[in-house]
């Protein structure tokens, strides 16, 4: 695997919950990236445990929002691990900050393989959650990894769709992706006379006066003391200019109607991105699949308030499909 430096502060946006152990592991996907994981375990185990494992949101770090999932699913008695993604955080691969449709899915199904040879964890009994561009990433996982048992989307993003359409599809024209498409190209040609990646920017600072509602809320979250993280992309620089261009070309989703394991949707009433949850469950099938919109929550109150955060809920969930 690769040679990569890891932090070891505990450097998270949260408090160390005194529950449980913490630890850092490393795996691979199978395009020979190395991931970093944070693991967090109940104390006392006694027997082979249920994981999870969680990822998000988009150009977050397992510091942040997946990182308070994770230690508070342990808390509750599920072996978990919150990892940086492909390109990302500590996590290897190179270039850094570039996002892919299919290496992103194949970072969940390599948490699987690590998770279903870990000697602690009950390979039968696997699920996963995603926040935010990565519960996009875990309902198109679950669509492809019949040994993820349940799955988790919180406060869910259609990454594909948001880039190829603009949000809330304002932008579903050809013309508008062909110039979307052209400007990223000659991005690329300057990049690679460069030989470096020019970076889209994080969150905008300072924020405008006329900035959209959500706009707002990303900037409480990322840009101030509630969620900074110094390896965040949002928090700071952010994705590669070109990042996007895949993600135009390369729907996910595509499959998610053949997904026969469990799958639970969470998304507040009052999020900008709420549309993407409802839409996708008018395609899931079967009596195992749910949709809970809580009521009054945006979009990044499902990043780290825990009063809001259905963790009850995700218990009960995991505890039926994980058995």
């Amino acid at each position: 695997m690769e040679n990569i430096n890891i932090t070891k502060d505990w450097d998270k946006t949260f408090e160390k919950s005194e529950k449980v152990n913490h630890k850092k592991v490393q795996f691979h996907n199978r395009y020979g990236i190395t991931l970093t994981a944070d693991m967090y375990i109940p104390k006392d185990i006694t027997e082979k445990l249920p994981a999870i494992a969680i990822s998000g949101p988009f150009g977050a770090v397992k510091e942040q929002s997946s990182g308070i999932y994770a230690q508070t699913m342990a808390e509750k008695g599920f072996l978990t691990i919150a990892f940086d993604p492909s390109f990302t955080g500590e996590s290897g691969g190179n270039p850094r900050y570039v996002a892919s449709p299919d290496i992103n899915t194949e970072d969940f199904c390599a948490a699987v393989d690590f998770l279903s040879t870990y000697p602690d964890v009950d390979p039968e009994r696997i699920g996963i959650i995603g926040i935010c561009g990565w519960g996009g990433m875990a309902i198109n996982a679950a669509a492809i990894d019949t040994r993820i048992k349940a799955t988790v989307a919180s406060t869910m993003y259609d990454m594909s769709r948001v880039n190829a359409k603009g949000y809330f599809d304002s932008e579903d024209s050809e013309e508008q992706r062909y110039q979307k498409k052209k400007f990223m190209n000659e991005q690329r040609t300057e990049d690679y006379k460069k030989g470096s990646y020019a970076l889209a920017g994080g969150v905008v600072d300072p924020l405008p006066e006329n900035a959209p509602q959500f706009l707002k809320d990303y900037y409480d979250y990322y840009k101030t003391e509630r969620g900074y993280h110094i390896r965040s992309l949002n928090s700071n620089n952010g994705w590669n200019i070109t990042s996007s261009l895949s993600f135009i070309n390369m729907p996910i989703l595509q499959y998610c109607d053949e997904i026969r394991s469990a799958v639970l949707l969470i998304h507040g009433e009052e999020a900008h991105s709420c549309y993407f949850s409802k839409d996708v469950f008018k395609k899931l099938k079967g009596d195992n699949k749910e949709l809970l919109i809580i009521p009054g929550a945006n979009h990044v109150d499902l990043y780290d308030q825990k009063e809001i955060i259905p963790f009850d809920k995700m218990k009960s969930f995991f505890d039926e499909y994980l058995k």
